[in-house]
């Protein structure tokens, strides 16, 4: 079997950090070969470097047997080589065509797009590849795996034969999962190769060829399936015994820390996103909420924090009532909340961690002394969160837009669990963050749990809900459809309430 891609030496530097180091790849032809590693471990500097997104300033890549000098998507992409990244990069108001066409129009006289033209070779795309897309289907119709399929569509019409796959698992259910892996094999079946980057290595075991794993920047070791096991895997990503989270028996006050009875939400578009939306989360108590994304999740969260005013029903969060209260009041409260998208929602991206440490604190002391902000206890305590949390970060002078994704997930969790807080909403937790870090930020939930707290935990990773919650809440179409013991409903049950089924 030929090498479609060989990576020898490549080195990337920035300011205080190493990203790659003397990183070594060589993938086969028609394989799936995953790349796994820590947060940091370089994986992303790595597959933005293949994809022409950065350039290297060491070392050689050769593609298809040639070297190669990717300065850009358009080298890459003209060499064969495509990327679907985890948020999905399609319009939700065009056709599943006009998407996988848009910046690579076929035209005919030079400025007429030949639609045609454009849709008999995307159906011979999908027929050949075994990918079930409708041409002419609106995007807004389309669940998260069928997006999915887009995406690698509108890669295979610019002709890849590499293709490069970001978390791809991370928002889909079981069901989807399996999908996912069965055009994947399709795929490689009929010639592609596939570059698979995942945090899930039971995902990576099932799928993968080839194992390669990353540390500090640098590709330490290489496996096969047959050769390994999860926690051989997860101790070379480490570099060393992984860190056991305490199980921490729950200790459920029976108090009643979050009320919502027959909540309804609509958006300023008309549309209804909550539906008499009714649950309850009791001290000493992780609640797992369980949905395929879009599903009103968000807006849960938003009504809880006082964001959005529910149109019906009542909402009560540590006796305060949510619908008449300040967000800074309900947080002073004790209610702590790591939301879903740290960067948009949990973090200034351009200014230092410090500062980002007295984000959603600057009203309560120690952060803040009446109107102005405590510099000093910032700053110590900043250090203790990089510290606890394992935050890898040359300083807390740092801006945040310089860590990794999970290294800003890690502070942000850090600075959340603060404090004691009696209520945890906890949107996504550990995405994005490899088991290392899932392990340490599960220890702290469990930790939160045991001493009394109550925890809202929004999670796609069903992993995660399955070891962590007490109870599972199912919501669909903006209502709670089901409410599940883990410890007697199998993924493929849970997967099936996700999705609107009738019997779980």
């Amino acid at each position: 079997m030929d090498n479609v891609l060989d990576v020898v030496g490549i080195e990337k530097k920035y300011p205080g950090v190493i990203a790659n180091r003397d990183v070594a790849l060589t993938v086969k032809a028609g394989s799936i070969h995953a790349i796994i590693g820590e947060n940091g471990a370089g994986k992303s500097t790595l597959m933005k470097i293949l994809y022409g997104l950065i350039r290297p300033d060491a070392g050689h890549i050769k593609a298809f047997g040639k070297d190669v000098e990717l300065k850009s998507p358009q080298d890459a992409i003209a060499l064969g080589i495509g990327m679907v990244h985890q948020h999905f990069k399609l319009a939700d108001n065009a056709t599943v065509l006009e998407n996988v066409i848009l910046g690579s129009e076929p035209t005919r006289m030079g400025f007429i797009i030949n639609f045609d033209q454009a849709r008999k070779k995307l159906v011979e795309i999908a027929e050949h590849y075994g990918l079930e897309i409708d041409p002419d289907e609106s995007l807004s119709n389309l669940g998260v795996g069928e997006r999915q399929r887009v995406e690698i569509a509108k890669v295979l019409f610019r002709g890849a034969k590499i293709l490069i796959l970001d978390e791809p698992t991370a928002v889909l259910v079981p069901q989807e999962v399996e999908e996912l892996f069965s055009n994947l094999r399709e795929l490689v079946k009929r010639g592609l190769t596939v570059l698979f980057i995942s945090h899930k290595l039971d995902e990576v075991l099932s799928i993968a060829d080839e194992i390669t794993i990353m540390r500090q920047g640098a590709t330490v070791a290489s496996r096969t399936p047959k050769s390994t096991n999860k926690v051989e895997l997860a101790e070379l990503m480490v570099g060393g015994e992984l860190p056991k989270p305490r199980a921490g028996a729950t200790k459920s006050t029976g108090e009643s820390l979050i009320s919502i009875k027959n909540a309804s939400y609509m958006r300023q578009d008309g549309r209804q996103v909550l539906n008499n939306l009714s649950l309850e989360l009791k001290g000493g108590e992780i609640l797992g909420l369980a949905g395929v994304e879009g599903n009103g999740q968000s807006e849960l969260i938003e009504l809880i924090m006082g964001l959005v005013k529910p149109s019906g029903g009542t909402v009560e969060i540590l006796g305060l009532d949510a619908t008449k209260t300040l967000t800074k009041d309900i947080r002073n409260a004790g209610v702590a909340y790591i939301p879903q998208d740290r960067q948009r929602d949990g973090l200034l991206m351009s200014a230092p961690l410090w500062e980002n440490r007295v984000l959603g604190h600057q009203f309560a002391s120690p952060m803040a002394n009446n109107a102005w902000v405590n510099k000093g206890e910032a700053i110590e305590d900043s250090k203790r969160v990089v510290s606890e949390f394992d935050v890898r970060t040359p300083g807390i002078n740092v801006l945040a837009s310089a860590l990794s994704g999970g290294n800003q997930q890690k502070f942000i969790v850090g600075r959340e669990l603060s404090g004691s807080p009696k209520v945890i909403l906890a949107a996504q937790p550990t995405r994005g963050v490899d088991v290392g870090a899932q392990a340490i930020i599960w220890d702290h939930l469990m930790k939160a749990r045991s001493e009394g707290a109550g925890i809202l935990l929004i999670s796609a990773d069903l992993d995660e809900l399955f070891s962590l919650s007490d109870r599972i809440a199912v919501i669909y179409s903006g209502s709670i459809v089901a409410t599940l013991d883990p410890n007697k409903t199998t993924p493929e049950q849970l997967g099936l309430a996700m999705t609107g089924a009738k019997s779980a």
